[in-house]
């Protein structure tokens, strides 16, 4: 049974059974916070939701965002933990990407160590490889 909302939008009663087992609530402490994480981490487990979990998911994890946006502090990646997340992420290793972005892999290998800091050059073509804007890179580059 599909139930009507005011906007005559159609919600799947999923979205209304989620909501009676977690209400959709402001998110005032740590402690709600684990809760929320909870009911998410038991809904991606369940594989592919229905639009009225879609939903549900979706603006619950829009409560949680706003709670980490004004209690967490989240200190930004180095472009070392920024090259090897892209990389974990796309599934290359130091090898195949000095091969296939034209770098040295000890230049590679040097940028993932922290001794040496990426040039524009470097960041160009790892954005281009990677498909990422140049903003994931920090601003402190060598030229």
């Amino acid at each position: 049974m599909v139930r009507s909302t005011k906007k005559t939008r159609r919600v799947p009663d999923t979205y209304l059974q989620l909501v009676n087992e977690f209400p959709l609530k402001s998110i005032h402490s740590d402690k709600d916070l684990a809760a929320a994480q909870k009911m998410i981490a038991k809904l991606l487990r369940r594989g592919p939701l229905d639009p009225g979990a879609e939903d549900y998911l979706d603006a619950l994890s829009d409560l949680v965002l706003i709670y980490e946006d004004e209690h967490i502090k989240f200190d930004d990646p180095s472009d070392a933990e920024m090259l090897g997340h892209l990389m974990e992420a796309k599934g290359v290793n130091q090898v195949q990407l000095a091969k296939d972005t034209g770098l040295g892999k000890s230049t590679i290998s040097e940028i993932l160590a922290g001794k040496r800091k990426l040039t524009r050059k470097n960041v160009a073509k790892l954005c281009a490889y990677f498909g990422v804007v140049q903003g994931v890179f920090s601003l402190d580059l060598d030229s």
